[in-house]
């Protein structure tokens, strides 16, 4: 759907963000795409909506430069930001104002998204709060139907029912024809969310595989030191003793933990990275 293909991108000489970088997202699934600050998440998928441009390489969105911003591809792909400003309008004008660009828009579907949020169409948006203004435009993104939706931090301002909510409409929102990628360090709000992982890292794309391998390759048990069998390969604290991850030698099916998967992913002294890598 979506190929980066040895990308080079700074902000400066100095600040190199990607170089030689080469990634591929396909439909039908929900990537997340994670990293530590600074490493290139926001900036990577503002390349793929053309917003940035490449020093070197290309992105092509169903074989179209996303630089060249073509309305073919720009009215089937859209864009959460982390930060954004929404125009001093209601909710009914915004819609009638920037529901044209998308052909598959549905006001039927809008409706339905908003309700789960407890948000209607008379809504002024100059009088919401930011966490407000998110939950509309994550409405209106999915709305549009597109087939490329990009989201940058979208659980960042909002509380903790809303972040059930958000999980529970982006899953009945999901197609076979479409891609959505979730750029986040808030990982426990994806918990059971994503079909494929993408962790990125100093420049360097460290590890791109679907949750169904890691959970066949991988267990994770929560307990005290020497309740857990198996080789331990990284651990963090619980308030019950510890989470571990094992290798999954037994078939067993285990509840992944994503921050701790992710960082021993990043640990250079780790096996897992390596065990997940052999066969991605």
């Amino acid at each position: 759907m979506i190929d980066i293909k040895q990308i080079d991108f700074g902000y400066n000489r100095k600040n190199r963000v990607f170089e030689d970088f080469s990634l591929t997202f396909s439909e039908g699934g929900i990537y997340g795409l994670l990293g530590k600050n600074g490493t290139g998440k926001s900036t990577l998928l503002y390349l793929m909506a053309g917003l940035l441009h490449t020093q070197h390489g290309s992105i092509t969105y169903k074989g179209m430069d996303v630089s060249q911003r073509l309305p073919e591809s720009l009215q089937d792909m859209f864009l959460v930001p982390e930060e954004f400003d929404l125009p001093s309008v209601s909710l009914k004008q915004y819609v009638q104002m920037y529901a044209p660009f998308y052909p598959r828009f549905s006001e039927e579907q809008l409706h339905t998204y908003l309700k789960e949020f407890d948000l209607d169409l008379s809504l002024k948006l100059s009088a919401l709060s930011m966490g407000q203004k998110k939950k509309i435009y994550i409405c209106f993104a999915l709305a549009t139907n597109v087939s490329l939706l990009l989201m940058d931090e979208p659980t960042n301002g909002l509380d903790i029912p809303s972040k059930s909510q958000f999980r529970k409409i982006i899953a009945s929102s999901m197609t076979d024809e479409r891609c959505i990628i979730i750029s986040t360090h808030q990982v426990r709000d994806l918990d059971f969310l994503l079909d494929r992982l993408v962790i990125i890292d100093q420049n360097r794309l460290v590890l791109n595989t679907s949750i169904a391998h890691v959970c066949e390759k991988l267990c994770f048990d929560e307990g005290r030191p020497g309740e857990i069998h198996g080789e331990i390969l990284a651990t963090s604290p619980t308030l019950n003793g510890q989470m571990a991850i094992t290798r999954n030698t037994g078939g067993r099916e285990t509840t992944i933990d994503l921050e701790l998967l992710f960082n021993a992913v990043l640990d250079e002294h780790c096996e897992v990275k390596r065990i997940l890598q052999a066969h991605p």
